[in-house]
């Protein structure tokens, strides 16, 4: 994907959250591909710490509708926390990451999972019964360990680190990811 897509999908996000906060900014929403289905993670940082993350695993909506629900529901409804501020929102980033389609991992244990994986690429979605996280790529940056990676990730899906099971899924994907100082 090319940073023209960046281009467009970085406004798109920021005047979601921009026009919530009832200062409407305008962004051009006319490219065509923007109508196709798909699935987006919009985060939100400050001062590179998260201040807000939450997306779409699938592609069940115009990619245009996505970003703007995605991007407001990072800086008004992540359960981690407060709802954004307008005194926020000039320095808060955008990065948008743009998901590949979903891959299920085929493995028979915990080390044959790990050894699978590939660090900085691979977003990863685990699910056990009703537990169910996932971590985009770039977390692999602050969890470059695919032991610890993995560890975190059941945590943040409410397991044990050390749990596993026979019956847990993996699925991979990847990601076109774009931030506002990137583009600036």
């Amino acid at each position: 994907m090319t940073t023209e897509r960046g281009k467009i999908l970085l406004p798109i996000a920021r005047s979601a959250i921009s026009q919530a906060l009832g200062r409407p900014i305008p962004a051009d929403e006319q490219a065509s591909w923007l109508g196709e289905p798909g699935a987006c993670f919009v985060t939100l940082t400050q001062n590179g710490d998260l201040r807000g993350c939450i997306g779409s695993l699938e592609a069940c909506r115009p990619l245009l509708d996505d970003i703007k629900a995605n991007a407001v529901a990072a800086a008004f409804r992540d359960p981690r926390f407060a709802p954004l501020t307008l005194a926020e929102l000039g320095y808060t980033e955008v990065e948008v990451s743009l998901l590949s389609p979903m891959h299920p991992m085929h493995f028979s244990s915990e080390s044959d999972a790990l050894a699978q994986l590939r660090p900085g690429i691979d977003g990863v979605v685990l699910e056990y019964g009703r537990h169910r996280s996932t971590f985009l790529p770039q977390v692999w940056e602050q969890l470059p360990e695919c032991g610890i990676f993995m560890a975190h990730l059941k945590r943040k899906a409410g397991l044990p680190a050390d749990f596993w099971a026979k019956e847990v899924k993996l699925s991979c994907y990847t990601v076109n990811k774009w931030k506002e100082s990137d583009l600036t």
